[in-house]
């Protein structure tokens, strides 16, 4: 290992030099195996590696995350995937180790924003998750560590392009981090706040019932939260985000464009969408993007314009908005976090049009009550964090 790495360029290409490097002189805690990471890769390699590494500590579980522009597009612990699951994230036809399911979990939730992403993985990488790797657009991926069956196959990947960079498991950044904006030095302590069960203890509300799984879930998108460009909300299921909704300025859009997101993952479950007529071939990045016309208002126009055509053996029935509705009032059990207090109930209201049951917020606001007393009407159990979770 060295003390500092020469990268290409920064964020753009004009923005040169560009390195990454320790200001105490001691070692870089990362190797890269293959290819040539940049400033956006490492920028997305070591926001995604704390997720995994915390999501591990936190829940014992093998943890995996898709990343993209600082942010995660998703996140997931080992829960073993259904069937329905396995087919939208088009992994039924390969054998997923406990690591492997986490991440085509990670991945799968918002296929469209995890195009071209970075991956974080809590666990060696091993072959099957090499695997499903080879086969993604995928720009990179951390780990602790690779098997060399995994390694083989990845040196493979972009015509031996691809980034892999290991990271020393055991590397304990110092507590107190600098950060340069406009040839001024910001500093401040690392952000070292525990997430577990603890946070979870004060429920205001009249339903004061969280399962096991809700717990789960709700530490789940907290610690999403923690690693989100600010302000963000985090639907959760099944251990796996289902909608990130990162960088609004108003917390309602927060909620609404992750809400999206949720309801977008739920409608690809519906067997209208699962049994649409694809012809053979079609890539799997053309089928998500296909997926995500029909499942919105937009079919219409693509039926008016016959586009249909490049992509079914025969002209699908219009998914109309009534069937969409009957099918997202079937989705219950969701969990949701936000990284700042909510201010009004219309988030709520949002909130439980994607089937959300149980929420961890940090509370504190003037509207309080009113927060309150939407859950109440809905029956939601919310838990006051006392913690905010901004991240710049």
């Amino acid at each position: 290992m060295a003390n500092e790495m020469l990268l290409k360029y920064g964020c753009n290409p004009n923005q040169k030099p560009s390195r990454i490097f320790m200001k105490d002189g001691g070692e870089l805690p990362v190797q890269v195996l293959n290819g040539k990471p940049g400033y956006i890769n490492f920028l997305d390699a070591f926001n995604s590696w704390q997720l995994v590494k915390e999501l591990k500590a936190a829940t014992g579980l093998p943890a995996a995350a898709s990343f993209k522009h600082v942010s995660p597009a998703g996140a997931a612990v080992y829960v073993p995937l259904s069937d329905t699951l396995k087919k939208i994230y088009f992994v039924d036809d390969l054998e997923l180790s406990p690591i492997a399911s986490a991440y085509a979990a990670a991945r799968g939730a918002d296929r469209m924003s995890s195009y071209g992403d970075w991956a974080a993985l809590s666990d060696v990488c091993d072959k099957e998750t090499a695997k499903l790797l080879s086969r993604e657009v995928s720009d990179g991926v951390i780990a602790p560590g690779y098997t060399e069956e995994a390694l083989e196959i990845l040196k493979k990947k972009r015509k031996g392009g691809y980034n892999v960079v290991q990271i020393d498991p055991d590397y304990t950044p110092a507590p107190t981090e600098h950060k340069d904006v406009f040839g001024i030095t910001f500093e401040q302590g690392r952000n070292e706040l525990k997430i577990d069960e603890a946070l979870l203890s004060e429920l205001p509300t009249a339903n004061k019932n969280l399962t096991p799984e809700a717990k789960r879930d709700l530490i789940v998108s907290l610690i999403t939260l923690k690693y989100t460009q600010s302000n963000s909300v985090c639907y959760v299921k099944n251990g796996q985000a289902i909608g990130v909704g990162a960088g609004q300025q108003s917390r309602v859009h927060c909620t609404r464009l992750a809400g999206n997101k949720a309801d977008n993952w739920y409608l690809r479950q519906c067997p209208k969408v699962l049994n649409l007529p694809f012809k053979e071939g079609i890539r799997r990045a053309d089928r998500d993007n296909t997926i995500d016309v029909y499942i919105g208002d937009e079919y219409m126009d693509v039926l008016a314009d016959g586009q249909w055509e490049n992509f079914f053996t025969e002209k699908p029935e219009v998914f109309t908005r009534e069937e969409r509705r009957a099918w997202l009032d079937t989705m219950t059990g969701v969990a949701l976090g936000s990284d700042a207090f909510f201010p009004f109930g219309d988030n709520i209201e949002r909130a439980r049009k994607s089937g959300v049951e149980f929420i961890a917020q940090p509370g504190g606001s003037i509207r309080d009550d009113n927060v309150i007393a939407t859950c109440d009407k809905y029956g939601i159990a919310m838990a006051f964090t006392g913690i905010r979770l901004f991240h710049h």
